[in-house]
């Protein structure tokens, strides 16, 4: 009987076996509550900020005729100090800060000169809606990659590399074929967006320094955290001299309290979907969310304000794009994707083949449409690009503005 026992105890075991993968469903029991939304929700959400934010700003400066880029800056600068201090104190979603060996010394020494370029970078960004359509803006800004890498090399973070160089020179190309054909080409707006593409990309170079060090990584929403104050310190004192002085109570109700408080929150906002978007997906995701966004921004400010767009703004504006994925992705990730897109399509076409001919039929009626309907020499009959440059200019040195249309 004893070695029947002990045949028994050799014998369990083996019946064990099975039970040594329940391990793993129950660290997927503990990981899952993380993932509470479908990645493309983040995508999403961050895609229909950041589009808003653009678009809202514009109206807000153009379409409603407040002529205070440097208030505003300075408004959600302001409003992004105060939540993210309230967040500090009342959510963890800060916590990391506590790592960051953040003195008075350092924040003036690296935070505050970062700050600066951030400042004049925003300033710079947001004057430019006074001038030029969206659309263009979206183009202009497809430079900034070649900007960020020739202030690398001017700042000495990293030697020069004229592959590298080649790489980018494709976008540099479309751009400047895309502002060719810019029908309501303003130069004062031209030069404003190119200063705050080189704000930004010198901003960029000092956060990369910066963050160099592993005890300074930080997020975007810490980021704002310490930026945001010395930032708007810094318009409010450019605010104070240039704009404020014309500035009354009436050009605040005439744009209306809620729409400031509206557009401030939605600004912020897209700084918090930020932080989810790349800690839900990753950093490639971000970046090709990055061309889906500009691409949504023209098609939108087509719609919305009826901003023109030739055919060969349009061509050069898809060698840029296309310039700027092959930049940030490489010649070997993109065949990668490609041959596997092209498994997956050819996958689906055996299982649907009725859904793949109607996307691909409507894929080119969409294309016809927006080429017939939106890339025409349109102007509206009210619209006089010397008259809304010379307005626009005595609105910022101080001068009575005649109304116009447009």
């Amino acid at each position: 009987m004893e070695k029947e026992r002990t045949s028994g105890e050799i014998e369990r075991p083996e019946q064990a076996v099975p039970a040594l993968p329940t391990v793993n469903p129950v660290s997927e029991k503990q990981e899952s509550p993380k993932a509470t939304f479908h990645p493309a929700v983040y995508i999403a959400t961050w895609i229909s900020l950041s589009s808003s934010v653009i678009i809202f700003n514009k109206w807000i400066l153009d379409s409603a005729k407040f002529k205070f880029p440097v208030f505003l800056t300075t408004w959600h600068l302001l409003f992004a100090t105060i939540m993210t201090q309230l967040m500090a104190r009342t959510t963890n979603m800060l916590d990391s800060r506590k790592s960051v060996p953040m003195t008075g010394r350092i924040y003036l020494r690296a935070i505050v000169p970062i700050g600066l370029f951030f400042s004049l970078s925003l300033i710079c960004g947001n004057i430019t809606y006074l001038y030029l359509s969206v659309s263009f803006i979206q183009m202009l800004k497809a430079t900034t990659p070649v900007a960020v890498l020739l202030a690398t090399w001017s700042l000495g973070v990293a030697p020069p590399n004229l592959k590298t160089l080649g790489n980018v020179s494709l976008i540099v190309i479309g751009v400047m074929i895309a502002s060719f054909g810019e029908i309501r080409f303003v130069l004062a707006g031209f030069l404003f967006q190119i200063g705050g593409i080189v704000f930004e990309a010198i901003r960029l170079v000092m956060v990369q320094r910066l963050l160099s060090s592993a005890e300074f990584k930080m997020d975007p929403l810490v980021s704002l955290y310490y930026f945001a104050p010395a930032c708007a310190a810094m318009n409010g004192v450019v605010c104070l001299f240039w704009e404020i002085p014309r500035m009354g109570m009436t050009d605040i109700w005439n744009v209306g309290i809620f729409t400031l408080l509206a557009n401030a929150v939605i600004a912020f906002l897209l700084n918090v979907s930020v932080v989810l978007l790349i800690g839900k997906t990753s950093s490639l995701v971000y970046t090709l969310c990055g061309v889906l966004k500009d691409i949504l921004l023209v098609i939108a400010s087509m719609v919305i304000f009826g901003d023109p767009v030739s055919g060969l703004q349009f061509f050069g504006y898809s060698i840029a794009l296309a310039g700027l994925v092959y930049y940030k992705l490489g010649g070997e990730k993109l065949r990668e994707y490609y041959s596997l897109a092209g498994r997956q399509w050819a996958e689906y076409g055996q299982t649907r083949p009725v859904a793949r001919r109607m996307i691909v039929i409507g894929g080119i009626l969409f294309v016809v449409l927006l080429a017939v309907g939106g890339f025409g020499n349109r102007l509206p009959t009210a619209y006089n690009p010397n008259h809304f440059a010379q307005n626009t200019f005595n609105s910022l040195v101080g001068d009575k503005v005649t109304p116009h249309g447009g």
